[in-house]
């Protein structure tokens, strides 16, 4: 499942499979890159900043795929998340000047995306090694790289989410 047209027309880089997949004919056609990461970013800070900016800098376009909302609960983050809704997540990244196309997707992880996207280039954060990052095996194929990028120390949703619950 991906978010509906009528929820992504309220953010021009805000798109479903189908209008990534289109925009990706027409960037490869222009000879431009691109970059495919994916996460929750349920509380956007400056790790997520830091680490958008740096996969964007790995291709000339960058897609975003954004877990939805069931899609968050099933990976065990907690009963309570996510905290932000996934079309107020889109849209936050989606303003982001270093992302040029937000997907949500439902699945578990983003691979069917990733198959339907193939992009140039994978990146994900360094907590993750190459060769565990879902997709790689699809990217490598078509000749692409796939990049564990760099985290930013003491920056994380669930250390974040800890502090406002202690109130430090």
């Amino acid at each position: 499942m991906t978010i509906d047209l009528a929820t992504a027309s309220v953010h021009p880089h805000v798109t479903d499979r189908v209008g990534v997949v289109r925009l990706a004919h027409v960037w490869r056609v222009k000879g431009d890159r691109i970059v495919f990461t994916n996460g929750c970013f349920d509380l956007l800070h400056r790790g997520h900043v830091e680490y958008l900016e740096e996969a964007a800098q790995l291709g000339d376009r960058l897609v975003v795929g954004i877990n939805s909302d069931a899609s968050v609960r099933r990976l065990g983050k907690g009963s309570d998340r996510p905290l932000n809704d996934e079309e107020s997540r889109a849209l936050v990244v989606a303003a982001l000047r270093c992302v040029d196309a937000v997907v949500i997707f439902d699945e578990d992880t983003p691979l069917e995306l990733i198959t339907a996207l193939q992009p140039d280039v994978l990146a994900k954060g360094g907590d993750w090694k190459p060769e565990q990052i879902v997709g790689a095996d699809v990217v490598k194929a078509r000749g692409g790289s796939v990049h564990s990028l760099k985290l930013v120390d003491g920056f994380s949703t669930t250390a974040l989410v800890e502090k406002i619950r202690n109130g430090r």
